[in-house]
Formats: C-alpha cells, sequence, structure tokens
C-alpha cells in the first residue's frame, strides 16, 4: 500500500470521527432540549415520571451505543452489535415519541448515525417507516386545524437527508474503486519498471563480461595455442606468448574485481580517455597487427561515462578486427569537437559485406566459435547508454571504420 493511499485512509478516519462527533452532539442537545419543552408546555398531560425516565434510557442507550457499538466505517458491513444498538434507540425513540411528541426532531442525528450506514435497500424503508412515525405523531398532538408543514416537513428533510447520504455513498463507492485502480496501475508501472531494470541490468553484465573476461580468455587461447605449437621449435617466442597470455590474465583479474564492485575499466582509474586509449593500442600491437592511437581537436575533459562506454568498444572493436578481419594494421582516432567527441577504429582488413551485424545464431546452432559473435550489438548498447550513436561502414577487401559519437553533456 503506497504512502498516498495511508494518508488518505487517515483523512477519511478523521472525517468519520468529526461527522459522528456532531451528530453525537446535536442528538443530546435536541434531547435536552425536547425534554425541557416537554416539561414546560407538555407536563400537563401527565406521565412527568415515566417520559423523564424514558428520555433518560434514551440518552442512556444512545451514549452506550457510540461509545461500546460504533458504526462501521464508510463502505464496510455493519456489525451485529451495531445493529442491535440501531433497533434498541429507535425502539426507545417510538416508545418516547408516544408520550412525548416534543422528541420528534431527535430523529435526525438517529437517521444520520444510524440507517444511512445500512445499505440503501434497507436504510430507504427504515427511514421512511420512521419519517411516518414523525408524521402520525404530529397529527395525533396537533391541535386545532391541520398544519401543512406537519405532513410535509418531515417527509421533506427526510428525503433531502436521504439522497444527500445515498449520493455520498456511492460517491465514496465510486472513489474506492478509482483508488483501488490507481493503486493496481501504480503496482502494474512499478512491475513493468522492475522488468527494464532487470533486462537493462542483464545486457550490462552481458556486455562486461563480454568485454572483459570472454574477449581476454579468447585472446589467452589463442596465445597459448600459439606457445603449444612453437615450444618445440621456439621455446623463447613460446615463452612470450605464455608471458603476454599471463599479463592478460592480470589485466582481467583486475577488470573482474572492478566489475564486481560496479566500477569503470582499470585502465581509467587513474589516466584519462587518451592515455588509456593509448595503452590500449600498445597493449594490442602484435607483429600480425600494428595498432596505433591519434587525438584530434582541443582535449577537454570528457565524462565518465562517455569515457567508459568508449574505452570499452575500441577494446571490442580491435578484439573483432584481430579475431576476423585479417588485417595488418589498425587506426584509434580520438577527435575532440565543440559539443561531442568522436572515436573512430578504422583496419585494412577484409571488411564485410553492407548490413552485415555481428548476432548470435539459434541456440541449437551455436558452435563454440560462435560464442563470440555478441560484439557490434553490445557496441550499440554500450553507445546508447551514454547517449551517443554507433556507425559501421565497410567495403569488403577495403578495411572497416566504426564510429561512436558522443554528446559531451552526457
Amino acid at each position: 500500500m503506497g504512502e498516498a493511499t495511508v494518508m488518505s485512509e487517515v483523512a477519511e478516519q478523521q472525517d468519520e470521527r468529526w461527522l459522528s462527533a456532531v451528530m453525537h452532539g446535536a442528538f443530546l442537545v435536541l434531547l435536552a432540549s425536547s425534554f425541557v419543552r416537554y416539561v414546560a408546555h407538555d407536563r400537563s398531560q401527565g406521565h412527568v415520571l415515566t417520559v423523564s425516565c424514558l428520555y433518560a434510557l434514551l440518552g442512556l442507550v444512545y451514549v452506550a451505543g457510540a461509545r461500546w457499538a460504533p458504526a462501521p466505517r464508510t463502505g464496510d458491513r455493519a456489525t451485529g452489535r451495531h445493529l442491535g444498538w440501531l433497533a434498541g434507540v429507535s425502539a426507545c425513540w417510538v416508545v418516547l415519541l408516544m408520550w412525548a411528541p416534543s422528541a420528534t426532531w431527535c430523529l435526525m442525528p438517529i437517521l444520520f448515525a444510524g440507517p444511512h450506514r445500512l445499505p440503501t435497500r434497507v436504510a430507504v424503508p427504515v427511514g421512511a417507516l420512521l419519517t411516518a412515525l414523525v408524521v402520525a405523531s404530529q397529527l395525533r398532538g396537533g391541535i386545532g386545524a391541520t398544519n401543512p408543514n406537519m405532513l410535509l416537513a418531515p417527509p421533506a428533510v427526510a428525503a433531502v437527508a436521504t439522497a444527500v447520504l445515498v449520493r455520498l455513498k456511492r460517491q465514496s463507492a465510486r472513489q474506492r474503486v478509482l483508488i483501488a485502480g490507481l493503486v493496481a496501475t501504480r503496482e502494474s508501472l512499478a512491475r513493468s519498471e522492475r522488468a527494464a531494470g532487470t533486462l537493462a541490468e542483464r545486457q550490462r553484465l552481458s556486455a562486461e563480461i563480454h568485454d572483459v573476461l570472454a574477449q581476454g580468455l579468447a585472446s589467452q587461447q589463442m596465445l597459448l595455442r600459439a606457445a603449444e605449437q612453437l615450444w618445440s621449435t621456439d621455446a623463447t617466442a613460446a615463452r612470450r606468448h605464455v608471458a603476454d597470455a599471463t599479463a592478460i590474465v592480470e589485466r582481467g583479474l583486475v577488470e573482474a574485481r572492478r566489475f564486481v564492485r560496479d566500477l569503470g575499466p582499470a585502465d581509467l582509474a587513474d589516466h584519462t580517455l587518451s592515455v588509456a586509449l593509448a595503452a590500449l593500442a600498445v597493449r594490442e600491437t602484435t607483429p600480425r597487427l600494428a595498432v596505433t592511437f591519434h587525438e584530434e581537436g582541443v582535449v577537454g575533459s570528457v565524462p565518465p561515462p562517455v569515457s567508459s562506454a568508449a574505452l570499452r568498444i575500441a577494446q571490442g572493436a580491435l578484439a573483432n578486427v584481430r579475431e576476423h578481419a585479417n588485417a595488418g594494421r589498425a587506426v584509434i582516432t580520438l577527435t575532440h569537437l565543440e559539443h561531442e567527441v568522436c572515436l573512430d577504429i578504422a583496419d585494412d582488413g577484409t571488411g564485410c559485406a553492407p548490413g552485415t551485424t555481428e548476432v548470435p545464431p539459434p541456440r541449437g546452432e551455436r558452435t563454440p566459435a560462435d560464442d563470440r559473435g555478441f560484439g557490434l550489438p553490445a557496441m550499440r548498447r554500450r553507445a546508447r547508454s551514454a547517449g551517443g550513436t554507433l556507425r559501421l561502414e565497410s567495403t569488403p577487401q577495403e578495411g572497416t571504420v566504426l564510429t561512436a559519437t558522443f554528446p559531451m553533456s552526457s
């Protein structure tokens, strides 16, 4: 249950208590005034002690019911205790009305405090019956010509009160339905937001695993296989491959630990994006692939989300170049513009056909070699997460250029 719903219920309870207090106070005032009128004008009819006891009994029953049989909240079913109190106080009033017609107006608080809590199909007949008793009492106690107000005023007042109460009950019921609908809608939105957040987090985790662990493991596999092939013929080169694989393991371990702590790339911990890209170019340079880094424009501060996304995209692009492009040279270019920063990774490899994307094949048709077909979609998501865009331009046998553009306000 939301905070707004709780506050609404608290306010409704306060209104209920306020209305009950007003109704109870009005009843006691009218009871006292009708008793004073009886003593002042009707005591000549006798039975003063009996009528006084009836007045006292009605007051005691009413107060006891208000204390120990309170009315249910609006919209709730009346309890048996409350229904018993309502029957008792109505019976006391009917008996009193037979002896003292001045008790007529005590009916109004009883109508508000009692029957309106009942279902409409029960409250309306009960109210009509009590109103009819009031009219009969007025006619019985009238002297001389019949006053039209005795016949018309009580039904008119009762009709207005009943109409107002029925409208309030229906309005309250509609409000409860509306609030329930709003609560259900908010819960549905919360579930959708949780699902979207879960999906986004899964995509982030998959991208991190691909960039940090999968690429490192692929490089280690290549180096160790090369070392195995050269071990008997060129031990020096084999040891160099093993040393390179060990360095990759150490970097992967650092990245994995920072990934667990939800930190950015290790290369950006103490360095700028330019320094990290230059270090990446040095690490990725091998006898078969020469990687260089260039920086253009007025160098400025790059926001951390952009730096992290750009470095990961560069790592993924160079992994694709190393494994698939059969290139001899790759160039990383970081261009600082007035309102954006552009990262280009170009190679002179075999390229690919227009529209080619790296999409993993269906699960049932995958092979171990296909597990690396995740790079381009992950790079696109990284670019979007930092507010940027990713563009791939490639021509068969003429190389590939991958361009990521980020706004400096990211």
